[in-house]
């Protein structure tokens, strides 16, 4: 079977909330999922986890790597150095370095990382490359 975020068109895991509505999120009796969203496509999964980074550095003023993981998955819930560092790796950066988020392929990249953490399957670039192009 596979991963939660691979079946639920998910790939970052990002809970269920009931004041934030994505956009190609599936609400109401098509929902299976009570505890994480669950989108129509894989692109619309990504474009919500890519549109949570780029939140993170503007409303927040997160800029590394370090920063962005540990809010994305905070130490009190996960491993979050080894979360950032294996981000890192992926991204062929170091966890300290600033992210820049209006670099497509540079956040296409994290977002690819992201999702082989989360999931333990490498991404679907194309599907990554979707969710970007749906900002």
């Amino acid at each position: 079977m596979a991963a939660r975020g691979l079946r639920n068109n998910n790939p970052g895991n990002i809970r269920y909330d009931k004041k934030q509505i994505w956009q190609g999120e599936i609400r109401g009796s098509r929902k299976k999922d009570k505890a994480f969203c669950e989108f129509v496509s894989m692109a619309y999964g990504y474009r919500a986890l890519l549109k949570t980074l780029i939140n993170y550095r503007k409303l927040y003023g997160l800029k590394t790597i370090s920063e962005m993981i540990a809010r994305w998955a905070p130490p009190s819930e996960n491993d979050t150095r080894r979360y950032a560092a294996f981000v890192a790796s992926e991204m062929g950066m170091d966890a300290a370095s600033p992210v820049d988020v209006d670099d497509g392929d540079e956040m296409c990249r994290m977002a690819a990382a992201i999702s082989r953490f989360e999931n333990g399957e490498p991404a679907v670039m194309a599907d990554v490359r979707a969710g970007w192009k749906l900002m």
